[in-house]
């Protein structure tokens, strides 16, 4: 999803290498009015891929440690607090505004291509305006599934749920330009993989397993970063494989030994000891679902689809149903297949390991936690229970939205 521009200077050469110029001269932001033109559109989309992924790797590490994936062992003051469930609004003003700017970039620059009516360029069949919606859908579903309480362009507090039902209204679009334009599967099915996991959030399951139905198991649509520069970098790496900030030490998966999705080691020392996180003292287990710093995310996935199938089958207490789609995200991983539960109850907690280990390290495990955690029934899960159930509106936001004038930033609890 993030591609890279490269620019070349060229030096002529006149005459002798004396009389050579090899001057380079800055051109400075480009007008606005530069933009508004058809040819503008790829460069567009480009930067619109290039502010999603920038963010997306930030909160794959973010709820990774505020919610049970990865444990910290390392140096830094705020995932100090993140991953013992504290979450403030101080803390977050730059997670809160590049998230809003992946969406805000998708957005507008979705109005500025429908602008383009009537030119050479044709909103509704370009493969371009489907992918613009389908990252605007993204960025409203990360911040729907990361933070608990949604404003836009400085208006007032709305519930989170409006970041899923903006979602879906672009999703619907994308699906709509990616029916008729060409060279659009990828974004088609990543569009019906998206507005089904909003769909079900917004409590429409048989609209969700509709869409979901339509996305091949195999089927992956990534966040793609690169070795090109440090932006284009994917961060987690860097803090998790590269530095020793992160480590899987007491949690759960660290329990997990052997399942292709959960993939996770151990460095020793020269002594033969296992090697310590960046605090000296935390064992480092380190992950290794991502072991370059050019590794791709995955962010709409088709075995995604087949666990949003079984969750909706358990919904309607249909336990053999639910395995049948369990089995089926499994075989994609060249897994045994499992003996169906005798009882609802242990069947979703089967489930939910399945869908946790299926996302591990993808930023849908906070949210996850936090929506059973709501459940009142079988589906219950208490981790989040005495922690900030998700990223909170930032103290920057509170500080300049008239919206907020006189009340008090919060926690997410």
């Amino acid at each position: 999803m993030r591609h890279t521009t490269h620019w070349i200077a060229l030096a002529a050469l006149a005459g002798t290498l004396a009389s050579c110029s090899l001057d380079v001269t800055n051109p400075g932001p480009i007008e606005d009015s530069k933009l508004q033109t058809p040819d503008a559109v790829p460069a567009l989309v480009v930067g619109m891929s290039a502010d999603y992924a920038n963010v997306y790797d930030e909160m794959v590490r973010i709820t990774a440690i505020a919610s049970d994936e990865l444990g910290h062992g390392g140096s830094y003051t705020q995932e100090g607090l993140w991953v013992r469930g504290i979450i403030r609004p101080e803390d977050v003003n730059g997670l809160w505004s590049a998230m809003h700017r992946a969406r805000f970039e998708a957005e507008s620059g979705i109005d500025r291509f429908k602008a383009f009516s009537g030119t050479s360029f044709d909103y509704g069949k370009s493969v371009y305006s489907a992918r613009a919606n389908l990252f605007a859908g993204l960025t409203n579903r990360l911040l729907g599934e990361t933070v608990c309480g949604a404003v836009f362009d400085n208006g007032p507090l709305q519930s989170d749920s409006a970041y899923f039902q903006r979602a879906d209204t672009f999703f619907t679009e994308a699906i709509k330009i990616a029916l008729v334009a060409n060279g659009a599967t990828d974004v088609l099915n990543a569009a019906y993989g998206g507005r089904a996991s909003v769909r079900a959030w917004l409590g429409n399951w048989d609209a969700a397993i509709a869409d979901a139905a339509q996305v091949p198991t195999a089927f992956v649509y990534n966040a793609v970063f690169s070795l090109n520069s440090t932006r284009e970098q994917n961060s987690l790496v860097q803090e998790t494989y590269v530095r020793r900030e992160f480590s899987l030490y007491n949690t759960s998966w660290a329990q997990v030994f052997k399942d292709p999705r959960v993939p996770w080691d151990t460095i020793k020392t020269s002594n033969g000891a296992i090697q310590t996180g960046q605090d000296g003292k935390t064992p480092y287990f380190r992950q290794a679902k991502y072991t370059d710093l050019g590794a791709d995310i995955p962010v709409v996935k088709g075995t995604e689809m087949r666990l949003l199938q079984a969750e909706a089958a358990l919904r309607k207490n249909d336990i053999a149903g639910a395995y049948t789609f369990m089995n089926q995200a499994r075989a994609n991983y060249k897994m045994a297949a499992l003996t169906p539960a005798s009882d609802l109850a242990t069947a979703w907690k089967t489930l939910e390991f399945e869908r946790g280990a299926t996302l591990w390290l993808e930023a849908r495990r906070l949210w996850d936690l936090r929506r059973w955690g709501a459940d009142p029934g079988p589906a219950k899960n208490t981790f989040l229970a005495t922690r900030d159930k998700a990223v909170p509106v930032s103290l920057e936001e509170y500080q300049t939205n008239p919206n907020f004038a006189g009340v008090t930033p919060k926690e997410c609890q």
